[in-house]
């Protein structure tokens, strides 16, 4: 078996709140809880565990997603219809664009807990 990722613990001030957001926005499926955890599961079987922690001993992270042009487009509408802040790099100094990196299209925008969102249509590099 080749080596690959199987899940990952993304530390959250409310892990309910923030399963919901990210799930609503890349149009999948909030998990049962598991113990502390709850599940959201991506397409390619890499579940992210959600665990409530203390805000102040949550340091953000970057998660980034690989989505079709039309996950994209559904996706960036959810982004907007919410109000969320989206910017086209990474640093947030293109406020209100997204990018058009590798021919493709990203977007980054932050969690209910500080973690920089990323979506993009076409992986770097490729």
């Amino acid at each position: 078996m080749s080596v690959q990722l199987n899940h990952t613990i993304i530390h959250s001030r409310d892990n309910r709140e923030s399963a919901t957001f990210l799930a609503h926005v890349l149009g999948l499926e909030v998990g049962a809880e598991w113990g502390p955890f709850i599940v959201v599961a991506t397409g390619n079987g890499v579940s992210l565990d959600f665990a409530t922690i203390p805000a102040e001993s949550i340091v953000p992270q970057h998660y980034a997603f690989l989505i079709s042009e039309e996950e994209f487009d559904a996706a960036f509408e959810k982004i907007r219809a919410a109000g969320i802040p989206y910017f086209a790099d990474p640093q947030g100094k293109q406020s209100g664009e997204i990018n058009h990196n590798d021919g493709g299209r990203g977007v980054y925008f932050p969690d209910p807990s500080g973690h920089g969102m990323e979506i993009i249509t076409r992986p770097y590099g490729g």
